[in-house]
Order: C-alpha cells, then structure tokens, then sequence
C-alpha cells in the first residue's frame, strides 16, 4: 500500500540522515501523524484544503484531486507507524558486521543499503504491515463517511442504522476475509526476507 512505501521510504532516509535535520523533519511529521486521530486529520483536512483555501473538493470522488486528502487522512497513521519502525530496525542492521564488510570490500552505499540491509530491515515492518491493516480497514469506514465516498464502510454503517442485518453480516465477512488474506500475505513476505522461519 501507499503508507508501506512512503513509512518505510521515509525510515530509511531518517536512518541514513540519523542526526541531521531530515530525520529530525521525518520523525517530527512521523509523531503528529501518530499523535492525530484518523477522523480529526479529515476534518481538519477540509478545514484547511476545502472550505478555506478551496484547493480540493469537499467531499465525493468524481475527480482524481477528491482522492489526496482521504488518502493522506487514512495513510498518515500507517505511514508514520511503519517509518518509525523502519528507522529502528535500520540503524541496527546498518552497525552490524557484515555491512562493515560489504563497505570494506568497496561497495557503494548504495548498493549496501539496498542490496544487503534493507531486507533484514524489513522483517519487523512485515510483521507490523499486518496489524496495520486492520487499522486501515476501520479507519476506511470513518474516512468514507466524513467525506461521503460510496464503499464498503459507508455501506455498512447505512446498513447498522437501517437494521439490513444480511447486508452487516456480508461486510464483516468481507472486511474479515480481507484481513485474513492479507495476513496470509504477510507470513509468505516473512518467510521470503526469513529464510529460517518456515511453515509446516
């Protein structure tokens, strides 16, 4: 998703500037995102972007610009989540000794970054991308309704207040199907970046 290559785009970059005014920038934007409640961020988003500047469309999705502020009200929280644990994991691969290693044998940093510690970085961010997800569903169902997107969480809650309990039924099945698989996605990637770990 978009908060995963943004968190851990951003992570990375704090862990490489660790110290230096872009990490203090990332981890800055990274604490109001995780200080600030998903639905308070909408509001505050068509505050700010719609009613007073009139930038972007209030609610609906008839146009690509009504996409941004729903998109970063929902993804904020993840991102912000995903960067910081990003730039944990990465400052402890990156003093370890087999990186020493790969730059003594001459290796761009580059390539040391991408090629060798970013793939153990990643294994605790795969296993949090799980549990974000569930937070990305529930935070879908407030997102639709503040900004009257036509979805899933939108159509349950009418489906709550119009007692269509058939209709409830089938978007928790839905949304728990979802997750499921999603976590399914979750172990294969773990397995991938872990070789050691393995299913019977």
């Amino acid at each position: 998703t978009l908060s995963t290559v943004v968190g851990v785009g951003l992570g990375i970059l704090a862990a490489i500037n660790r110290g230096r005014a872009g990490d203090h920038v990332t981890m800055g934007i990274a604490i109001v995102g995780l200080s600030v409640p998903t639905f308070l961020l909408a509001i505050v988003g068509i505050i700010v972007f719609s009613l007073a500047l009139h930038w972007l469309p209030v609610t609906g999705a008839r146009t690509w610009q009504s996409y941004i502020l729903p998109i970063v009200a929902l993804s904020l929280h993840s991102a912000a989540v995903k960067a910081r644990i990003t730039r944990s994991s990465m400052l402890e691969v990156l003093g370890q000794e087999y990186l020493r290693t790969a730059r003594a044998k001459g290796l761009r940093e580059r390539l040391v970054i991408l090629r060798h510690a970013l793939k153990n970085a990643l294994i605790p961010v795969t296993t949090i991308v799980g549990l974000q997800f569930g937070a990305l569903l529930g935070g879908a169902f407030i997102i639709e309704n503040i900004f009257g997107w036509p979805g899933v969480g939108r159509l349950a809650v009418q489906a709550i207040f119009n007692r269509d309990f058939p209709l409830v039924q089938g978007t928790v099945l839905l949304v728990a199907v979802a997750y499921l698989l999603s976590n399914l996605v979750v172990d294969v990637l773990y397995a991938w970046l872990d070789p050691r770990i393995r299913y019977g």
